[in-house]
This record gives C-alpha cells, sequence and structure tokens, in this order.
C-alpha cells in the first residue's frame, strides 16, 4: 500500500471563472494535493529522517501558488490538471498525484457551499 504526502487547503485569491466578473473581482480557490508513494521510499525518508527521500510539501504549494495565481482560466479543470501533472513531473517516480481544487461559493444562481473538481495521474 502506497504512502501519501498531502498538502491540504492551500488557499489562493485568483481570477478563474467562466464569467467575466469572476475575470474581473476574482475569488478564493483551495488547492488540495497529495502524492502517493512506494511505502518503501516513505520507509526510507522516514528512518533517514531525509527530506529529499520523500515529498517536500514546500514544493507543492509553491507549484500550486504559482499555477493558480500566475494564469487565468475559465475551468478550475484546467487547474487540477496542471498541478497534478506539475506535481507528478516534480516526483516521477511517485505512483499517481491527485489535485481536488475548490471554488467557494461559485455563481450557480442559487446558494452552495462550493464547486469542486478532482484528478489523479498514474494508478
Amino acid at each position: 500500500m502506497p504512502a501519501i504526502v498531502r498538502l491540504v487547503n492551500a488557499a489562493f485569491y485568483a481570477h478563474h471563472g467562466v464569467m467575466q466578473e469572476e475575470h474581473a473581482i476574482g475569488g478564493r480557490f483551495e488547492v488540495d494535493v497529495a502524492v502517493g508513494l512506494p511505502a518503501e521510499r516513505f520507509a526510507q525518508a522516514a528512518q533517514n529522517d531525509d527530506l529529499n527521500q520523500t515529498v517536500d510539501y514546500e514544493k507543492l504549494y509553491a507549484l500550486a501558488k504559482r499555477t493558480v495565481m500566475e494564469n487565468r482560466f475559465y475551468l478550475i479543470e484546467r487547474l487540477a490538471y496542471l498541478i497534478a501533472t506539475g506535481a507528478h513531473e516534480l516526483y516521477p517516480d511517485a505512483l499517481w498525484a491527485e489535485v481536488t481544487v475548490r471554488k467557494p461559493n461559485p455563481p450557480v444562481g442559487g446558494t452552495t457551499d462550493r464547486a469542486e473538481v478532482t484528478f489523479r495521474t498514474g494508478g
């Protein structure tokens, strides 16, 4: 069974969405990033107390921040895809990378907590 390193609820204010108002005004976006590691690699990192043998969640945060803040997309699907594939590129020996992007209070013509998408690379 793989071990999982997670970054949960990184929050950014950015300008993504289908509506022009979303591009002009912006809104909050929340990102979760999870990377599945082979159990042996995780165990080696834990036994050796070595960051270089595991996933550096500071790098995951920087990737998510850069992707969310430096772009403007219509779809949160695009954000999830780019962050997940970027995480897998950072850690090519990872079994998979999974990203969830949430948009609180999306403009759907009614009340809802959030819209969210999840994309997973690999197995």
